[in-house]
């Protein structure tokens, strides 16, 4: 089967005019180019079925471009989404007007602003915004605030709770975000729990909201000067700005509307107390990180940090116990209750509760509350 002689005499001058990138609109059967100035569009009038006619149009696209007239090759395939292409392959991938080479572009580390300019005229998708926004020099070029602009008007089209939190981290630690904007996002935060684990991920110690600091006993704050990690955590946790990350936590927590929620926020608690537990995810149940935590939090503490702490101030034990049952929180909470994984909202929480509990009433205390 071969094209119209027309279409392909069209597709030929297209090519020879040596477009920046090329897309094909399936449902329209347009192939357009992105030239030096405007786009070029051709129209296609298939002489067969038109899922027949696009394979023989790629095969033409692609024997031009790459040499190749299979189409996107196969190993390419493969290394899309794996960051595994040559720099110098790049503009040859936005030539083929496949969606996954488009995708393999915005993967890898060498794309450039004007690459990205080119890749986001090919296909504007959430999911390439998101990997563009992932690359520091995508950041800081021109497609930056393009790239930003489109991901939050798109969150509220978004249904899935992971997508929701990349967007937002993203959005925010780009720092093309004005002041108003985030205080919007910040406000929807309130009620979208997704939101809030964000921009929990994205700046923990910078929050918009305003949290009354705790008072650190002086001794503390003079182990905290000297650098003892134990005490330089609880300087950070008393203060205004842990007081809010803790509170939003809690937030999150209490009703948190599926398990990538719960996970996700597991997953930035232990970032957040990893200096108490270097060694990482221990993957324990709620019974085990309890019975971890009262050991951990006394004079003969295996972290010298934390003994040195507790000497000048035994009072502070409760709270250290908290830090650690909080550096140690994963799946492993929600595995050892056997949920599954469709389980969401109301009953995914009662489901929960055994281990959520006396999480969250550890976080409770951090933020000033006696531990029941």
């Amino acid at each position: 089967m071969e094209l119209t002689h027309e279409d392909s005499f069209r597709l030929n001058v297209l090519l020879a005019n040596r477009p920046r990138a090329i897309r094909i609109d399936e449902s329209k059967l347009v192939v357009q180019g992105l030239m030096e100035q405007g786009e070029m569009t051709v129209r296609l009038n298939p002489s067969t079925r038109p899922d027949q006619y696009l394979r023989r149009v790629r095969e033409l696209i692609s024997g031009h471009v790459l040499g190749s007239p299979g189409g996107y090759p196969v190993y390419l395939r493969r290394w899309t989404r794996m960051g595994q292409m040559r720099d110098e392959s790049l503009e040859q991938l936005l030539m083929l007007g496949e969606p996954e080479a488009v995708v393999a572009a915005v993967c890898s580390p060498g794309l450039s602003d004007e690459l990205a300019r080119r890749a986001w005229w090919a296909m504007e998708d959430a999911e390439n915004a998101r990997r563009m926004l992932a690359n520091p020099a995508i950041v800081t070029g021109r497609m930056g605030p393009v790239l930003v602009d489109f991901l939050v008007d798109y969150l509220p089209f978004e249904t899935e709770s992971e997508r929701i939190i990349d967007s937002i981290r993203l959005i925010l630690t780009s720092g093309l975000l004005d002041a108003p904007r985030r205080d919007e996002l910040w406000q929807r935060a309130a009620r979208k729990q997704a939101y809030l684990v964000g921009f929990l991920q994205a700046q923990p110690d910078d929050l918009p909201g305003e949290g009354r600091a705790r008072s650190l006993p002086e001794p503390v704050a003079a182990l905290a000067a000297a650098g003892n990690d134990c005490a330089r955590l609880l300087r950070r946790v008393y203060a205004a700005s842990g007081q809010t990350y803790v509170a939003s936590v809690r937030t999150v927590l209490a009703k948190p509307p599926n398990q990538d929620v719960v996970t996700a926020t597991f997953d930035l608690l232990r970032a957040y107390f990893a200096p108490l537990r270097p060694a990482g995810d221990p993957d324990l149940a709620i019974g085990e990180l309890i019975a971890d935590a009262k050991q951990f939090a006394a004079v003969a503490s295996p972290d010298p940090s934390v003994a040195q702490v507790i000497q000048v101030c035994p009072q502070l034990a409760s709270e250290i116990a908290a830090m650690r049952l909080l550096s140690g929180v994963g799946y492993g909470l929600v595995r050892a209750l056997s949920i599954d994984p469709s389980v969401i909202g109301s009953l995914m929480r009662r489901k929960l509760a055994p281990a959520m509990e006396p999480v969250t009433q550890h976080l409770a205390q951090l933020n000033g509350a006696a531990l029941a």
